[in-house]
């Protein structure tokens, strides 16, 4: 490769090209430092507002307490919010995708958040229970709207660094999920159910920004609209459609296998650190957040991770890797129940993104539906996995529950069934 390929005095209308270049490039392995600034500012500005979109769903169960007093409220009602805003959320996240995967819609991101900021209206004045059911489900229609397309904007804006953009989108959301009850605890529960109508300021703002990014969005697809590759993996051209559907299932059992047992931990943790070790809640609450710090820090890494390394491999290392200290964790002493709950988050938490990013490799052009409906089951598993093991622990015991979850990454065996997509590392030629 000649060096003029490097020039760095680039014209403005060449950057147009190189943007549309770069949207183009098949190569997962391009790097990111020479994918556009343009790229990464929106890049990072979905992965804001997916921090602004997750930080207002996870208001909801944060005001559960002042829902039940003032509404005279029992744990089956606060269920059936809960249940409503899952079900609406996870059940349309793949409808909407497979629409858009035919008809983009630019401008359904903005709408999206124009859902959430409605429920958050509805949830502070809502004067019934019913009300209350209503409002739920326009917060789990706004996160059915954003999900897929954001992440559908996140891998046109990689640079071709796939599994690190769905990584730095997913971070925006676990963070927000992170200081949502912070907030709610600051804001919220000083002022009542009619604190929650502070939280339209950032859903205001991140319309503001959802806006500006659709714009992008319009102009872009009109131009990849023009210019459309028609490439394909060989590897993919030989895989049959039954083989294409095995992989999603497997996929999808992976993605169960890693929620079910991350809602034992984000659930439960503190309630089985004060049963088994009889901790404060105070330290209880500072042991989950270094879990929680974990989780964040394993879902940024795990998409540079399969990037560089290959999507199978992180596959195998983040669900089956994980099986031995999940396996000790139920015997462990307090100290090392801290460091293994780390380890655990951190590990487990890199699946997702290279499942999510496999996922969309399998099925090029449906970016939409795989993202909805990855995203949607996860959704749907880590309500359900956190229902069903309260359950189990109100007729057995938390420490039960973490005796049987520590079996879930078994499931990891499935990924030796995927095939490889990664074609073969080509060598290093002399220069």
């Amino acid at each position: 490769m000649s060096e003029t390929t490097f020039s760095s005095a680039t014209p403005a209308p060449a950057e147009d090209v190189a943007l549309v270049d770069v949207l183009r490039a098949p190569e997962p392995s391009a790097p990111i430092a020479e994918a556009s600034g343009t790229l990464f500012r929106v890049l990072a500005a979905v992965s804001f507002c997916h921090l602004i979109n997750d930080m207002t769903q996870s208001l909801l169960p944060s005001i559960y307490p002042i829902l039940k007093t003032s509404f005279q409220l029992d744990f089956t009602h606060l269920g059936l919010l809960t249940l409503t805003y899952q079900i609406t959320a996870s059940l349309l996240q793949p409808v909407i995708g497979t629409f858009t995967d035919k008809r983009p819609v630019p401008y359904s991101l903005p709408v999206g958040m124009g859902f959430n900021a409605l429920g958050l209206v509805l949830l502070a004045v809502a004067p019934s229970f019913g009300w209350l059911l209503f409002a739920s489900s326009m917060v789990g229609i706004g996160a059915a709207i954003f999900h897929p397309e954001s992440s559908r904007i996140a891998r046109m804006a990689s640079g071709g660094k796939h599994g690190f953009a769905q990584s730095f989108f997913q971070v925006g959301g676990n963070t927000g999920s992170a200081i949502g009850p912070l907030l709610a605890a600051l804001i919220v529960l000083p002022h009542g159910q009619r604190g929650m109508a502070w939280f339209t300021l950032p859903a205001a703002l991140g319309i503001f920004v959802l806006m500006r990014v659709s714009n992008w969005y319009k102009s872009q697809h009109r131009t990849a609209s023009a210019k459309k590759s028609t490439h394909e993996s060989p590897v993919l051209q030989t895989l049959s459609r039954a083989k294409i559907a095995t992989s999603i299932a497997i996929l999808l059992a992976l993605t169960f296998s890693k929620y079910f047992y991350l809602a034992s931990l984000t659930s439960y943790y503190t309630f089985y650190l004060i049963t088994r070790f009889h901790v404060s809640v105070k330290l209880s609450q500072i042991l989950l957040f270094l879990f929680l710090a974990a989780v964040a820090a394993g879902t940024l890494l795990g998409g540079s991770a399969g990037d560089r390394y290959g999507r199978k491999l992180v596959i195998w290392i983040s669900i089956l890797g994980v099986l031995p200290f999940t396996l000790v964790l139920p015997y462990a002493s307090l100290a090392w129940t801290a460091v293994l709950s780390v380890i655990i988050g951190f590990v487990i938490a890199s699946a997702f993104s290279a499942i999510l990013v496999y996922a969309q490799e399998l099925l090029p052009g449906r970016v939409g539906m795989i993202s909805g409906l990855f995203f949607g089951f996860a959704f749907g598993m880590g309500g359900i996995g956190a229902a069903a093991l309260g359950k189990l622990a109100d007729a057995t015991s938390i420490t039960f529950v973490y005796h049987v979850c520590s079996y879930l990454p078994a499931i990891g065996l499935l990924t030796g069934f995927l095939p490889n997509l990664e074609p073969p590392r080509a060598k290093m030629q002399p220069a």
